[in-house]
């Protein structure tokens, strides 16, 4: 018993040593410089100061509301679209396949293209969106430029790029429920969106969570689809966490800017971690 106990510690022990090297050790030095002011050649202590003008800057922390309205809107949205696509894609229709690989096609292009594509499509005066609005009588509507509509904007993108994912975890989910339920439910005179509400829905909770808990943390620490798009702008109206810290860092505020990412791994952890326990205890 001893000799099996020992060899399941050598067992553990080289993936505890690069998980540690790779992700505990660099954790803790974060958690160290977000306390202080640094610079390649120069550190000064400072305590909880960074924090505090992280979260007293308007500009920085509406950028952490930014990410919340952005995270959660692209998450619902996917889910909800993510499955009703899944259902439609594995049901008796003709280029069943074709139609999954288109679905699927737009998460295999860099985010930083279709931000630049979608930019031009969205142009107030040239874009090809417009064109089609006015064509039909309406109005150029400034997607990017209106900070009222810009964050809006960008999500639809987010969700017109990484829908594919959710689609295939749906479809995934749904071809692996065993088919004798819906044979027993249509006995039972189960038809149409019964057999969709009370065996399709419960059976895919699994991968629906999944979707959830990728869709979330994606959408948290979303930075290069806003990058290539607005930049953070007008103004701050698109600006998320994440944009806001390469561009603390990149103005050489370096201490804020790891203060900024010590916001965001504890943010997405505490939204991330028990969400995801309630979502498994919902499987049970």
């Amino acid at each position: 018993m001893k000799q099996k106990k020992r060899y399941s510690g050598w067992f553990l022990a080289p993936t505890l040593i690069v998980f540690t090297g790779l992700f505990i050790i660099p954790l803790v030095i974060s958690f160290y410089f977000s306390l202080t002011v640094w610079s390649f050649t120069d550190v000064t202590f400072v305590g909880l100061e960074n924090f505090r003008l992280f979260m007293k800057d308007k500009a920085l922390s509406h950028s952490l509301v930014n990410t919340f309205i952005y995270s959660f809107s692209t998450c619902g949205i996917k889910v909800v679209l993510g499955f009703l696509l899944a259902v439609y894609l594995t049901g008796n229709i003709k280029l069943k396949r074709t139609l999954r690989s288109v679905v699927f096609f737009p998460h295999l292009v860099s985010s930083v293209a279709v931000g630049i594509t979608f930019s031009a499509l969205m142009h107030p005066s040239r874009g090809l969106i417009n064109q089609v609005i006015r064509f039909f009588g309406g109005s150029s509507v400034n997607w990017l430029g209106n900070p009222d509509i810009a964050l809006y904007s960008i999500i639809g993108t987010d969700v017109w790029k990484g829908l594919g994912v959710a689609t295939v975890i749906f479809i995934s989910g749904i071809q692996a429920i065993d088919r004798t339920y819906y044979e027993a439910a249509e006995v039972d005179g189960a038809k149409g969106s019964q057999l969709l509400r009370y065996i399709t829905m419960p059976l895919c909770r699994p991968a629906m969570n999944s979707v959830i808990i990728l869709a979330l943390v994606t959408g948290m620490k979303t930075f290069d689809l806003i990058k290539a798009m607005t930049e953070g702008g007008p103004g701050t109206a698109t600006e998320v966490i994440a944009l806001s810290v390469y561009k603390q860092f990149a103005a050489g505020y370096y201490g804020l800017s790891t203060a900024g990412n010590v916001i965001m791994l504890v943010v997405i952890g505490l939204i991330a971690y028990p969400l995801q326990k309630f979502l498994i205890s919902r499987e049970e």
